[in-house]
């Protein structure tokens, strides 16, 4: 197959990086976006790539390494199904942390080599792919990846326990409540009446969301309780746990981390302007009708130093490795709050954490160069 790399001298040849994408959560779509970026990007004199898609539905496929197959075509997402090279064939991991060869098994043909994989960049957004499962798989293969770790990984997938590791370290977060997946599903009146002495605390509107999820998608502005068993449902389409936050009044910053050698960096911080045809930064927006930030933010250099400090704050809180996107508010009375971290962010062409670190003077294929540089520094285990 002419996307897998030729073997060479193991003494000489390049190292070998298994992208990973797709994926079985909402942001499927997305993944590949980001695949097709990263594969653009990555420098094929340094590496030899293999891309490795995940279907909808869990499989494994060998893929194209064809960036141009996936984008978005008349405003919808690409899919790994639309690419795979087989529609049968699964790709396989080696099981034992002493073997990282990866293997093609296609039903009635002899498994197939695909030579060694030296790293893995898992490019996967969402519940099973960066939510430490993934990670956890690496771990077990003895495979070095890009991004954080399990533990790391799952914090910052689970916007509650986010919020609780933040607060724990003094970071400043807005105030939430959480709806249980046994609590909505046992009494959902008392589920709302919480809600609704939330809201009396801290005012309408409210924004529901899934704990466990990203991209905006499955988030719904609500103006009041009319509206709220509906955006409850709608959260639970993708997460049976649902995060309900108050309003902050002020503008969205966001600042990247990059881990260098002698340690993680803040990146010059980005603004999110107010969309004008959306009632928030939500899917449509940040995807499809391609909003813009500005880079760097519009804030004065106390305000800047300050973002930049409380985003490596956020990583070293909850142990991250590699690459963070920390979003915050800088609210009408001038205090940032965070609101979340992402720990595998977007690498689409909009995306702003790769244009945050372009204009701090670090070149998308430098960016992914450095990514794959930390990951293979690092053991797999504990650390």
């Amino acid at each position: 197959m002419s996307n897998v790399p030729t073997d060479q001298n193991p003494e000489h040849r390049k190292p070998r990086v298994a992208v990973v994408f797709g994926g079985r959560s909402s942001e499927h779509g997305i993944s590949v976006l980001t695949a097709g970026a990263v594969l653009r990007a990555i420098d094929r004199s340094r590496y030899d790539v293999l891309p490795i898609g995940i279907t909808t539905d869990g499989r494994w496929a060998l893929t194209a390494d064809d960036a141009d197959r996936m984008a978005i075509t008349d405003r919808a997402l690409p899919s790994v199904e639309q690419i795979a090279e087989s529609a049968e064939g699964s790709v396989l991991l080696p099981v034992a942390p002493d073997s990282r060869e990866v293997v093609l098994a296609e039903p009635g043909s002899v498994p197939k080599a695909l030579g060694d994989v030296d790293v893995v960049f898992p490019v996967l957004h969402g519940p099973y792919g960066e939510d430490g499962t993934l990670q956890g798989l690496l771990e077990l293969s003895g495979v070095p990846y890009v991004g954080s770790g399990v533990l790391s990984s799952a914090v910052g997938m689970d916007k509650e326990y986010m919020k609780r590791v933040f607060t724990s370290f003094g970071l400043p977060v807005g105030p939430y409540e959480v709806i249980r997946p046994r609590e909505w599903e046992r009494d959902q009146a008392a589920a709302r009446e919480r809600v609704v002495n939330f809201a009396a605390d801290h005012g309408w509107p409210l924004f529901v969301k899934p704990a466990r999820a990203g991209s905006s998608i499955g988030i719904s502005k609500v103006d009041d309780l009319g509206g709220l068993d509906e955006a409850i449902e709608e959260a639970r389409r993708h997460d049976p746990k649902v995060l309900v936050e108050a309003l902050l009044t002020g503008r969205e910053i966001e600042c990247g981390v990059l881990e260098f050698e002698d340690g993680p960096r803040a990146s010059l911080p980005a603004w999110i302007p107010p969309v004008t045809d959306h009632h928030f930064y939500d899917f449509e927006a940040k995807y499809i009708d391609s909003a813009e930030g500005v880079v760097p933010a519009p804030l004065t250099d106390e305000e800047t130093a300050e973002v930049r400090r409380l985003a490596v704050a956020a990583f070293e809180a909850a142990s991250c490795e590699g690459l963070v996107r920390a979003d915050f508010f800088l609210t009408d009375e001038g205090e940032f709050v965070i609101n979340e971290i992402n720990t595998m962010p977007g690498f689409t062409p909009i995306s702003m954490y790769p244009r945050m670190w372009q204009e701090t003077g670090v070149s998308y294929p430098e960016l992914i160069d450095l990514l794959l540089q930390a990951a293979l520094r690092r053991s797999t285990g504990l650390r």
